[in-house]
């Protein structure tokens, strides 16, 4: 016999409540286990796949874990740096990049040369905000990617837990399903395939978008001989998940800066465009529909609360849970919402039936007891 409602609600949320308490305060201890934890759930489904091409699970994983090292020390060596030093050297820039902004105005435009005009004052102020504010990010990403991400994360704690988990993922989900309440067991296996489902679309499918729409944008500018292009494909590809927000900002920044290079040459300015052009093309018709397909992803703007609300309680943690909170939210309140329509609170009592006017009407009898002395003998 299962447990009240009111009971049921009490022991979630106290479970709920002590796993947000501990999110917050031992953020700083859990954050290679939720990487690492994060890294063997997108990768399990290549190692099932080569499970099933004979491979044992032990094989598997170290077959992926190879690779991953490999890759990994690729990127630290080869990529990282460049894309540090182009970050750096947009952002020592961009004062220049406003003068010729500000030259260019002045030109179209004589009444600017006014050191009182409006528009002069706050083209000096935004070129001015943007260094110091620009130096000032570039400096925290780097003093948190050293001091968050520090070298014994990830060249010890986060390989080892991603190792053990994606070894041990399969035994991991059928002992969790063991504990399950037995009332609840077939409910709970459908909300977590439901969450598998969008966090399959939206982590593992929208993160391969990323990476693929980032890497063609970077080679593709580096190659049209855009400098900083390195940079500008990596913002791009990194905001791709969020609808034409990756390319409006990417393809902004991108033609402005081809604008400021290469400025009477509208053959590569061009090309810079037609490079995003084809990017969106590929997204929408080849990248996205292959990596993604139609399942359920998560709605933009749910995804921005989420990310902000929940880095803004926890840091940088909460950004990394943020997005499997958000899913499982998301499908939650789905089942919840088609409960409520289940419901007598939504469909309300049903109507009385409407007597068949084809039947006679009943003919109420009434039995009158005698009354009479009915004395023996009379």
């Amino acid at each position: 016999m299962a447990l009240p409602v009111r009971d049921q609600m009490k022991y979630w949320g106290i479970a709920t409540l002590v796993l947000l308490v501990l999110l917050w305060a031992l953020g700083n201890v859990i954050l290679p286990f939720i990487v690492g934890g994060a890294i063997a759930y997108f990768m399990d489904p290549v190692a099932d796949r080569l499970e099933r091409l004979g491979m044992s699970r032990a094989a598997a994983t170290g077959t992926i874990s190879i690779v991953a090292l490999l890759a990994a020390i690729l990127l630290a060596l080869a990529i990282v740096p460049l894309l540090f030093k182009q970050l750096t050297d947009l952002v020592n820039e961009a004062p220049e990049i406003f003068r010729r902004l500000q030259a260019f105005m002045l030109e179209r435009f004589p009444q600017m040369q006014d050191e009182t005009s409006t528009m002069r004052q706050t083209l000096e102020s935004i070129g001015k905000l943007i260094q110091a504010k620009g130096g000032e990010l570039a400096q925290t990403l780097l003093g948190s990617a050293m001091s968050v991400l520090n070298a014994v994360v990830f060249i010890v704690v986060v390989p080892v837990v991603a190792f053990y988990l994606l070894l041990d993922w399969d035994r991991m989900v059928a002992r969790v399903d063991e504990i399950l309440p037995r009332d609840h067991a077939p409910v709970v296996r459908h909300l977590a395939r439901e969450i598998d489902k969008v966090l399959a679309a939206f982590v593992r499918g929208q993160i391969s978008v990323c990476i693929a729409l980032g890497t063609f944008y970077s080679v593709a500018l580096m190659a049209a001989g855009l400098n900083y292009g390195l940079i500008v494909g990596a913002i791009a590809g990194a905001v791709t998940f969020i609808p034409y927000v990756g390319a409006i900002i990417g393809g902004a920044l991108a033609i402005g800066l081809a604008l400021f290079q290469f400025w009477g040459d509208w053959f590569s300015i061009g090309i810079i465009a037609g490079i995003f052009a084809l990017g969106q093309f590929l997204e929408g018709n080849i990248i996205t529909p292959k990596l993604v397909g139609n399942s359920v992803g998560l709605h933009p703007v749910w995804l921005l609360f989420a990310l902000s609300a929940f880095g803004t309680l926890f840091g940088f943690v909460g950004m990394l849970v943020a997005v499997p909170v958000a899913a499982a939210l998301g499908v939650l309140a789905r089942f919840a919402i088609d409960r409520y329509k289940e419901s007598r609170l939504y469909t309300g009592l049903p109507p009385e039936p409407a007597p068949d006017p084809g039947m006679a009407e009943p003919v109420m009898v009434v039995v009158v007891d005698d009354l009479t002395d009915r004395t023996p003998g009379a």
